[in-house]
């Protein structure tokens, strides 16, 4: 059985390895010149520049999504860094008791309480109750050690998820507590601002600080040595290895559809690719309202084309640099306040930087040096896309001028830097839509709402239409790799089901 797969990312790679494993015959189109997607990086004159990996859910064996990255991917090789600090934030307005202005999240929840309790011990209740949350988090298998998908399961074997009532009542107690309402309950106001600001002034449901912070203190969330492209890589090559192939610089123009039933694919230059199934790990507007013309679509899909259910998550305005030096004195990761706000020239104003130093990973640049990178999240992302698109020469001088004015405030942070610089590289989110055809240029998909446990309106199959499915990060609101192997998986498990063959996997060093 012939199955195309649209797209060589993370869920694309995932899905094609375990298809492949259970005798399918598979082939990924990808319409850039390489594999990753969003997950990815890029090389200049030396340096290595990263598109944002930070860490990775299931880096060590306290997550049960490192029993899902071993099923394609040999973990025991790959060698994690587990920051202590997962980041430092500056405060501008208040100071803690010792003086100091900079927050430090620390991954050691021992360590966190006993910082926390030090700085606000008026705030004993509230902080005892977070640490606590998140060693219950710890207690569980987040995401579950499910066998199979839940709905291919018979009626017998659901009884088993019985199980996992404690874990959906848990979460369903804490799903609405968001940064900016954990913040109303402190009374220090050094903590108060602190928590306000981990999402750089967005308000954000906490499970997204306090899920990954459970596992890190259990070293589940390191960072992989090599960076994105290293560790996708090791997808890429198993599924080689595995008999599948690819096409790069492929890029569909459409799936075709007969009687209802997706029959394979047509390139932009007109070639034919039939299949008996075809899976899209690519954008989901792009699979939807262009691959199948918007003739599949119900009520749900319409209001999240209209951002009415869910909103697009952020796009990226990157500035990377290869630096003569390793800022060994900064922390890794840094949020500090501007001495005068910074207007973007898509009219986005902003107030603090976020500075990434990746001199922890020695590959990815020479010895003695290191990428500084500065990221400014933006919710006008169409800007520069048709900015691009219209005036190309506009388009590459605002870039420039505005990369200069975060250069230049960088510099009152990181003493000596302009002068250290050796390359730089400037992403926008046209440059993320270009690369990737994300829609607005987002890089996770959708935002999550504040309910974030909140059943996902993204489904694989659309309604009507057969032989077709959608994998991928905008699968489930908040994205990201763990959302990509696991959607993957799934759909993988639902062919093998339909098709009537037993679901196997492998595991390399598990």
């Amino acid at each position: 059985m012939k199955i195309n797969i649209i797209g060589a990312g993370v869920a694309g790679l995932s899905a094609g390895c375990y298809l492949q494993i259970n005798g399918f015959e598979t082939t990924i189109f990808e319409r850039h010149s390489t594999f990753g997607g969003l997950c990815t990086s890029w090389q200049r004159n030396g340096f290595t520049f990263e598109s944002g990996f930070q860490w990775l859910l299931g880096s060590g064996k306290s997550n049960p999504f490192y029993q899902l990255w071993s099923e394609l991917v040999d973990m025991a090789s790959i060698r994690f860094v587990h920051h202590e600090v997962r980041m430092e934030i500056e405060v501008k307005e208040n100071k803690d008791i010792f003086g100091d202005n900079v927050f430090h999240l620390y991954t050691n929840l021992d360590r966190l309480e006993k910082y926390l309790l030090s700085i606000a011990s008026e705030d004993r209740t509230a902080i005892t109750k977070l640490i606590r949350t998140m060693r219950r988090m710890q207690s569980f298998e987040i995401p579950p050690k499910i066998k199979s998908v839940p709905e291919l399961l018979p009626w017998y074997q659901k009884i088993s998820y019985i199980k996992y009532l404690p874990l959906l009542f848990f979460l369903n107690r804490i799903k609405r507590e968001t940064n900016f309402t954990f913040a109303e309950k402190l009374k220090n106001p050094f903590l108060k601002e602190a928590f306000r600001l981990l999402f750089d002034g967005d308000e954000m449901p906490m499970l997204i600080l306090t899920m990954p912070l459970a596992f890190s203190d259990l070293n589940g969330t390191g960072y992989p040595i090599g960076g994105s492209v290293g560790f996708v890589r090791n997808i890429e090559q198993n599924y080689i290895a595995l008999g599948g192939k690819i096409r790069y610089h492929t890029e569909v123009e459409n799936i075709i559809v007969e009687q209802n039933e997706a029959k394979g694919i047509r390139l932009i230059t007109g070639e034919v690719i039939p299949s008996d199934i075809t899976i899209s790990a690519a954008d989901w507007n792009f699979t939807v309202f262009t691959a199948l013309e918007g003739k599949y679509v119900n009520k749900t899909i319409l209001e999240l084309h209209r951002q009415e259910k869910l909103k697009v998550y952020f796009s990226v305005f990157m500035v990377s640099m290869g630096v003569a030096g390793t800022f060994t004195d900064q922390p890794h990761f840094l949020r500090f306040p501007l001495t005068q706000p910074l207007v973007s020239p898509d009219d986005t104003r902003y107030e603090r930087m976020e500075v990434h130093i990746n001199n922890y990973d020695p590959t990815l640049a020479p010895e003695g040096k290191t990428v500084v990178s500065i990221s400014y999240y933006t919710r006008n992302a169409d800007f520069w896309i048709n900015l691009r698109a219209s005036n190309l020469k506009a388009y590459q001088a605002e870039k420039q001028r505005f990369s200069q004015m975060i250069i230049t405030l960088a510099e009152a942070k990181l003493l000596g830097l302009k002068d250290k610089i050796e390359v730089v590289d400037i992403a926008t989110p046209a440059t993320f839509r270009r690369y990737t055809n994300n829609w607005k240029g987002s890089v996770q998909g959708w935002l999550p709402g504040k309910n974030i446990i909140a059943q996902s309106p993204v489904k694989s199959e659309l309604p009507g239409l057969k032989g077709f499915y959608f994998i991928g990060h905008w699968s489930i609101p908040g994205g990201g790799l763990p959302v990509a192997i696991k959607s993957a998986r799934d759909v993988a498990q639902m062919i093998c089901k339909i098709k009537k063959v037993r679901f196997r996997i492998y595991q390399k060093g598990f």
